[in-house]
């Protein structure tokens, strides 16, 4: 139990060295740009910076989905078996009710309309149920209703996707460790360590970035009213100019693969250019094809950013964006582009912006209760143990080194709380060298001889600290996933702290213990 080889005490040692250096690029800044400086991160009750509470519009996401199934009864009608139309008078949709009311123009074609709209009801995966209930309560009209258990599961579909956007958007503008969580049904949380500014931030989050194609109808004067299936939208660069839109949607920017912002060779502007997939580069170029000569409106959120002229088929899959664009603008649109239009608009329902002197007071007191509690245990251990409390202290020290080696190696955001955390995993860690202390202690008084004493003192002493350790680890792990922002920052901390607490109470404290006695051979241990 005692005896170390020597390759076993050369792993402890190295193990140990290693810690030291992952801590410390924490200490210096990093001396070329290629090097892997990987450090902890403060948050942002540390190093101060934007708090964002957000929330998804449930209606938006409601109306979208009556708006697809609107779209998709009219072909269903369209296109009805047999090669014969069903006519109707009027297709509206009722948010408030989650429904579509259809009422047909004829009463004897309910049970033909019926045969073509049940087959719209799809089974929803998350509940196994159908997501559309197909009914007519009386001749010649019919009610198509949306489930709540389907709304309820697009609902928090569309919060998660929402946060893998708001994520993806937030990376591409640099922020550092952003902290973004799920609060409630429809809430986002965004947390921006080290950001006093988030204007621009809100300006991108708060833009759906739903980016469509859709050809111009220059038949319809402004000011009339536009016929079925055409409405005026307004121009971005000037909301006062409308623009005769088909609602249909000819490409939709889903299928975009790249967006950049540069500068056009022949008028120096600056644009955003942009790369299709396959099926956008063929949907693109037969529209270009069969066109040529007509506007085709480049849309976003509602908004019409350019109408230009197709002079010629555009078959390479990429085209380019103007539209009196600056710098910052033309690289912000390329970014939301890129990282995808957000299910439904978001709005900020709280902002909070946090000071780095508050920051700063947080971890001088943190750094004070710290270096408090640190030295009243080391001075607890090396008076009550003797030699074998300054063994645990030395395995104390190389503990807290080895916490935050892990934690920079996983570039993990220190908090408040965890910096209570990494107290609180100092004083697990001495609990452990106190049972093991007492322990040896008690074999020494039964009798036994120094090196029984110590041998029984650490085998008998680790089954108590494994049981106790686990338990606190699944605890702590629990903590992690079920808890959010600074609970499970002050989790992290614990479960690493429980390991490196592991690792310095059974090998470093029980190799310092070896070296010690193979080179006094005391007669009576010192405890």
């Amino acid at each position: 139990m005692m005896y170390f080889s020597r390759l076993k005490a050369t792993l402890v040692l190295a193990v140990c060295l290693l810690g030291v250096l992952l801590c410390l690029p924490n200490a210096f800044r990093s001396p070329a740009p290629w090097l892997p400086w990987r450090t902890v991160h403060l948050g942002l009750d540390l190093q101060g910076g934007s708090y964002l509470l957000m929330q998804v519009d449930m209606q938006a996401v409601v109306k979208e989905r009556l708006n697809g199934l609107l779209d998709s009864t009219r072909q269903a009608l369209r296109h009805a078996p047999g090669g014969q139309p069903v006519f109707y008078r009027a297709l509206v949709a009722d948010v408030a009710r989650n429904r579509v009311m259809l009422t047909l123009r004829d009463p004897a074609q309910t049970d033909a309309a019926l045969a073509v709209l049940r087959p719209l009801a799809a089974i929803d995966p998350a509940t196994g149920t159908p997501d559309l209930a197909v009914t007519s309560p009386a001749p010649g009209r019919i009610l198509l209703t949306l489930s709540e258990a389907a709304l309820t599961a697009r609902a928090s579909a569309a919060v998660q996707q929402s946060i893998e956007i708001v994520r993806r958007r937030i990376d591409a503008t640099g922020v550092v460790d952003p902290e973004i969580t799920r609060q409630g049904e429809s809430h986002i949380v965004v947390q921006l360590p080290g950001l006093g500014d988030p204007s621009r931030i809100k300006r991108l989050l708060g833009k759906t970035a739903h980016m469509t194609f859709q050809l111009v109808d220059d038949s319809v004067a402004a000011g009339t009213v536009p016929p079925p299936g055409v409405s005026f939208l307004p121009m971005q660069a000037d909301p006062k100019q409308q623009v005769a839109v088909y609602d249909r949607v000819d490409v939709d920017g889903s299928d975009l693969t790249n967006a950049s912002a540069g500068t056009d060779p022949q008028t120096g502007e600056w644009v955003v250019n942009f790369t299709f997939n396959s099926i956008g580069a063929r949907r693109f170029g037969d529209v270009t094809r069969t066109h040529v000569g007509r506007r085709f409106a480049i849309v976003l959120d509602g908004k019409v950013l350019s109408a230009p002229v197709i002079r010629e088929p555009i078959l390479g899959g990429s085209g380019q964006i103007s539209g009196s664009f600056t710098a910052r603008s033309a690289s912000d649109l390329a970014l939301l582009l890129r990282a995808g239009a957000l299910p439904a608009p978001l709005t900020v329902v709280e902002q909070n912006s946090i000071g780095p002197e508050l920051g700063a007071d947080s971890i001088r007191a943190g750094a004070i209760a710290l270096g408090a509690g640190f030295l009243l245990v080391i001075a607890f251990m090396g008076i009550f143990y003797g030699v074998l409390g300054w063994f645990a202290n030395v395995a104390l020290v190389v503990n807290l080194v080895l916490m935050l080696a892990v934690m920079s190696l996983l570039q993990a955001t220190l908090t408040l709380p965890g910096m209570a955390g990494i107290l609180l995993t100092l004083g697990m860690a001495v609990d452990a060298n106190i049972l093991i202390n007492e322990r040896v202690r008690e074999e020494q008084r039964a009798g036994r001889p120094p090196l029984a004493a110590l041998e029984h003192g650490f085998q008998r002493a680790y089954r108590t600290i494994f049981d106790s350790n686990a338990t606190t680890f699944l605890a702590h792990v629990m903590l992690f996933i079920f808890g959010s922002g600074p609970v499970r920052g002050f989790a992290v901390t614990i479960t690493i702290g429980i390991a490196t607490s592991l690792f310095t109470a059974w090998m470093l404290t029980r190799l310092l213990v070896s070296r010690w006695y193979v080179s006094f051979r005391p007669r009576l241990l010192p405890v």
